[in-house]
């Protein structure tokens, strides 16, 4: 059975990528009037929305068994709040996105304004990555320190047994 908190380090790149990549696929669309790469932007932000949500929910699980004291709780807590940013920020863009396309009014002015409230998006998204980064290569949240040796009591075979009077 995969534990619930590793949902989280193992969805969470997706909709990073799919949002950043989303922008510049829009960013291109709009400076080359290509409406390939606009149709794509669309496609991209739609699904980086959905994995931005499914992002936010394994944190939660994640961090509900993280004690927050200290520097550790303070650097958990800088990467919940920028998460919450992202998230809403994200899903408003996706919205607006989405009814900007369903209306055919993704053209001049407006897509140029849809671009730099991606642009917004990704910075929000890139903040609570930073801080997610933070957690783990700074604080080590989340990470079991073996140094290569593996945990004795959960490596031994099960079919050891520890009572005495097997040796005799």
């Amino acid at each position: 059975m995969i534990d619930t908190s590793h949902l989280h380090p193992m969805i969470i790149h997706f909709p990073i990528a799919l949002i950043i990549i989303g922008f510049l696929s829009d960013f291109v669309g709009a400076a080359t009037k290509r409406q390939f790469f606009t149709n794509a932007g669309l496609y991209l932000i739609a699904l980086g929305s959905l994995g931005t949500l499914a992002a936010y929910i394994s944190g939660n699980i994640a961090g509900d068994g993280v004690t927050e004291i200290g520097a550790l709780g303070a650097a958990l807590e800088a990467h919940e709040s920028a998460a919450t940013l992202a998230l809403w920020s994200v899903i408003i863009v996706a919205i607006l996105r989405v009814i900007l396309a369903l209306t055919k009014q993704m053209v001049g002015w407006k897509q140029w304004v849809m671009v730099a409230l991606l642009a917004v998006g990704v910075g929000t998204v890139s903040r609570a990555g930073y801080y997610g980064g933070e957690l783990v290569y700074k604080h080590a949240a989340g990470v079991e320190l073996t140094f290569g040796f593996g945990n004795p009591a959960s490596d031994a075979p099960a079919d050891q047994s520890t009572d005495e009077n097997d040796d005799k």
